[in-house]
């Protein structure tokens, strides 16, 4: 169907729990200020690592966001989904009351679930046995209630409730799931995001993978050592332009469209033919032309494998000359789930507030990236379209294309 012919769909609330800031403001700030979420890991032993950074969600206070549900129901992913679902409502001027008078789809995209909690009841068991396992930790152990819980926390009874499980590009899914409810007249509301948080099992997976990086995370430079892993969630409010016109809400951007695929010809390693098509396609459903995209946020992760494959696909759809392109997790680490779900809030800010935020920790860019990634500092621009990239292993790629609103006609 013609992108004039579809319901126009737009973005009015964010919600946002990360390594650099909590809420939309915060979150802002950190972005523009170019602030590192590096730190220690606390949040599980890391005796016998050789080096144990990770990008941790430090200061967060569930309970001042977590009001209908017992906190300790909720698992520490839970616990940022549900307060990021909220952060998006109360951001958008709408009320639980507006809510439950429409229809909403919640989305919210994962790669660990709670596998936070796992890592402990699997230590539990190993300990003491399956007896010594906690009754509290095993009820709140299913992914599903990632979303269940943004549901749960707003009252919303009636919502469709969705977990997407295509690890690190979920968020997209999720966003292009609310989109599609939302164009085809299904949803009225639809809050789409992901959550994540640090576990010991993915830490280790990548650190004998020999992909963590002893100190901080470089996409795209010619000395980066990998990436480092992270938590948080991001959680957008999307609804009409009708909507939004009619009841005055400030729009951060307009959901132009997206892509997806699957190539599944590895496990790890990202095929470049396939991210290009992914874009390709996202481009195609959003009626945009490459000319006209003023920013990538790309998948970044800072290992070679991802980088310059990443790169060249960019460049296998934009020719030599490709936008900036530029990877927050130089700040945020590795965040999964959440990745692409904060990579939209970070596009639409910089739409809104008419920024780049940069890359951190850049050195020197390695030649086969061949990219501005907008080293170090953020820059102020003028951005209409910006392209946010998830892309997850297996294949599973994802990519959302946001604008100004006001472009289309």
């Amino acid at each position: 169907m013609s992108r004039h012919l579809r319901r126009r769909v737009v973005v009015t609330g964010l919600g946002a729990v990360s390594s650099i800031g909590i809420g939309q403001a915060e979150f802002a700030a950190g972005l523009r200020a170019g602030r590192s979420g590096v730190s220690p890991i606390t949040a599980f032993d890391t005796t016998g690592y050789a080096h144990a950074n990770g990008c941790q969600v430090l200061g967060f206070r569930p309970e001042e966001w977590i009001h209908r549900i017992p906190v300790a129901d909720l698992g520490r992913a839970g616990r940022f989904s549900a307060a990021a679902g909220r952060m998006a409502v109360r951001d958008s001027g709408l009320t639980e009351q507006d809510l439950r008078a429409v229809r909403c789809q919640i989305s919210i995209g994962t790669t660990d679930g709670e596998s936070f909690d796992l890592d402990r009841l699997t230590a539990a068991a190993l300990a003491g046995g399956p007896e010594s396992m906690s009754r509290r930790l095993t009820r709140r152990i299913a992914s599903t209630r990632l979303s269940v819980a943004v549901a749960r926390e707003l009252g919303l009874t009636d919502a469709e409730v969705l977990t997407v499980g295509t690890a690190c590009s979920a968020g997209n899914y999720a966003i292009g799931n609310g989109l599609d409810a939302i164009r085809a007249g299904e949803a009225d509301i639809a809050l789409c995001g992901g959550a994540d948080a640090v576990c010991r099992k993915t830490f280790t997976a990548f650190y004998r993978l020999g992909t963590i990086a002893p100190d901080c995370c470089r996409p795209f430079d010619a000395d980066r050592q990998g990436i480092l892993t992270g938590e948080g969630a991001g959680v957008l409010l999307l609804e009409s332009l009708d909507s939004a016109l009619a009841r005055g809400a400030r729009i951060y951007a307009e959901v132009l469209g997206y892509g997806l695929n699957c190539d599944a010809s590895h496990p790890v390693a990202p095929n470049q033919a396939s991210v290009a098509r992914c874009m390709d396609l996202a481009l195609a459903d959003s009626g945009v032309k490459p000319e006209e995209v003023d920013l990538i946020s790309a998948h970044g992760t800072g290992t070679r494998a991802n980088d310059i494959t990443e790169a060249r696909a960019i460049r296998d759809v934009y020719g030599d000359r490709p936008p900036r392109t530029v990877s927050l997790k130089s700040m945020l680490g590795h965040s999964m789930g959440a990745a692409s779900a904060l990579g939209a809030i970070a596009c639409s800010l910089a739409i809104t507030h008419g920024f780049i935020p940069p890359t951190i920790n850049h050195r020197s860019t390695d030649p086969e990236c061949a990219i501005d990634c907008v080293p170090n500092h953020a820059v102020p621009a003028d951005l209409r379209i910006v392209q946010n990239n998830g892309l997850a292993f297996g294949g599973n790629n994802a990519v959302v294309v946001l604008g100004r609103h006001e472009q289309l006609p």
